[in-house]
């Protein structure tokens, strides 16, 4: 069977920064909808493989926008729910509505599990382009990284280092050898680059995680576990 857009529609637009992060690194594909439209009038030309309506944001809208999809037969699409604390007694009586509800505020790990579950026969993920070790995750496409949920500010040299890196974990790389791969072979910045750029990974990746790098005395770094640590 050909796999749908996998499009998700998010209720309302804007999408809060935390969710549209928390999408984009996991490397879903979403749009904002407003919750007074009709979600027909951006559905891609697949179908909508879900939808995320939180409910937090505007709970009489998101309630509005789910019947009003009931209501038009789409409800066919599995809908996750995010919602506040004080508003779970709302959820009685509405099952028909929803498929599955996240608390909000959430832990990105969480919410991208319960999608991972509801949406694991309706979407194709676009895995090829993640790279995960642990809890790091880098989206490929939209150059964001994150490690537990943590989004990195780093800038294009120190991402590409670490891309590099987690790419090949447990492998041993010299600071020459680093240089000519990330940097390239004009490069001429010397190994001090190299560990400048590493010291200001390990300070982003914080005390917790700084260990990802590590160093090889006399040789060069190494990312995560060697095969004869584990």
């Amino acid at each position: 069977m050909a796999a749908r857009e996998s499009m998700l529609a998010v209720v309302p637009d804007p999408a809060s920064p935390e969710l549209a992060r928390t999408l984009d690194l996991a490397g879903y594909s979403w749009k904002a909808v407003s919750a007074a439209e009709p979600a027909a009038e951006h559905e891609p030309a697949g179908g909508w493989a879900g939808a995320i309506v939180d409910i937090g944001a505007d709970a009489d809208a998101g309630w509005a926008f789910l019947r009003n999809i009931s209501k038009q037969g789409d409800r066919t699409i599995p809908v996750m729910l995010l919602v506040g604390g004080a508003q779970l007694s709302d959820l009685e009586h509405r099952d028909e509505l929803f498929d599955d509800f996240c608390l909000s505020p959430f832990h990105p790990a969480e919410l991208e599990a319960r999608l991972r579950h509801l949406l694991v026969t309706d979407i194709d993920l676009h895995r090829a382009e993640l790279v995960e070790y642990g809890e790091l995750t880098l989206n490929l496409e939209t150059y964001q990284a994150s490690i537990a949920g943590r989004p990195l500010d780093m800038t294009y040299m120190e991402y590409e280092l670490l891309k590099f890196l987690a790419q090949n974990p447990g492998k041993v790389f010299t600071r020459e050898m680093l240089l000519s791969r990330v940097w390239g072979y004009e490069y001429y910045g010397g190994a001090r680059t190299v560990d400048v750029h590493v010291r200001r990974l390990r300070a982003k990746l914080g005390e917790e995680h700084a260990n990802l790098i590590q160093t090889v005395r006399s040789v060069g770094y190494r990312f995560g576990q060697s095969r004869w640590d584990s």
